[in-house]
């Protein structure tokens, strides 16, 4: 028996999502007396695993499952649950797991619950907290299938290290062509940037900007902190910035520990879109903006003044503590 867990990876490494599910999958692990066991799919290598916790890792090496497929990933899960006899699957919330989540559940008749945020509660049957009404409210789900998957909502459990000594194993994917038949491909140009899925720290632009040639100092503070860059809805699309940065309900959620907001009012839209993340700053020169009612921290004041100090000041309590 085993608790098992899909280890993401982008371009041959494994994300930082891979070590926050992993870290969750040994605590569940631990709870219920049993093994971490990661499945990777085209790793280039799965040592850090041994970081967080994984007993072992069955790494698939397959050519065919270079580009994400649902039904494909889905039917590699599968077989590996079986194979070790698991009844708790652990899942990101990616865009990815999101599509392949339901189809596992169908395979092994699992229950799924998705958007949780805590270690289960095992005492009598199988309860997890899950947010809900896009991140508005919480709610306690049981489990009561045999088979029981899990999708950990970003950044609610963190990084856990628990050293372990890793065993690898190499693991057939066992998939056919008739698992192919619908690809969905995820595709982010920012390639070179904090992704804001994984990033623990997102700042965020709006129209109080007045333009894309003033974003430089976005950029720049994001750079500071090692933060994502975002926008708001308005901002993605007059094109001042790409819609893979538009952060909102309508856009990508984020659940980050620090989410800064420069020069955006609150729309109710982008509101339920961050309120999962943990702070949020809000710099605004209207007092009575929306976003101040739901900030843990407000700054009124121009942001072509505030910002450019805050970077500075940055950058001195860095360079003090290099």
């Amino acid at each position: 028996m085993s608790i098992l867990v899909y280890t993401e990876t982008e371009n041959g490494q494994l994300k930082k999502s891979a070590f926050e599910v992993a870290s969750y999958a040994k605590a569940v692990a631990d709870q219920l007396g049993e093994k971490a066991v990661a499945v990777t799919i085209n790793a280039e290598s799965t040592n850090e695993l041994a970081n967080y916790g994984i007993d072992k890792v069955l790494e698939v090496k397959n050519d065919k499952l270079a580009k994400f497929s649902a039904d494909a990933y889905a039917e590699t899960l599968k077989n590996a649950a079986k194979q070790e006899g698991s009844k708790v699957v652990v899942l990101s919330q990616s865009a990815n797991a999101k599509y392949l989540a339901p189809l596992l559940a169908v395979d092994l008749e699992a229950g799924y619950a998705s958007n949780v945020t805590e270690l289960p509660q095992t005492d009598g049957g199988f309860t997890v907290k899950r947010t809900a009404f896009t991140n508005k409210a919480f709610n306690q789900t049981s489990i009561d299938t045999d088979v029981k998957i899990i999708g950990l909502s970003n950044n609610a459990f963190g990084l856990k290290e628990n050293k372990s000594e890793l065993e690898k194993i190499e693991f057939e994917a066992q998939v056919s062509d008739e698992n192919f038949g619908i690809n969905v491909e995820s595709i982010d140009k920012n390639t070179d940037k904090v992704s804001i899925a994984d990033a623990e720290i997102v700042v965020s632009g709006g129209r109080g900007l007045k333009g894309p040639e003033n974003w430089g100092m976005i950029e720049e503070l994001a750079e500071v902190l090692g933060a994502a860059t975002a926008c708001s809805k308005p901002v993605s699309d007059m094109g001042w910035r790409p819609h893979a940065e538009h952060v909102g309900q309508t856009g990508k959620p984020v659940a980050s520990n620090l989410y800064i907001a420069i020069g955006i009012s609150g729309a109710i839209q982008h509101l339920a879109g961050v309120s999962a993340s943990k702070t949020k700053v809000v710099i605004n020169n209207d007092d009575e903006a929306p976003f101040f009612k739901a900030a843990d921290y407000g700054i009124v004041g121009d942001a072509f003044e505030v910002v450019p100090k805050l970077i500075e000041k940055l950058k001195e309590f860095k360079a003090n503590n290099a």
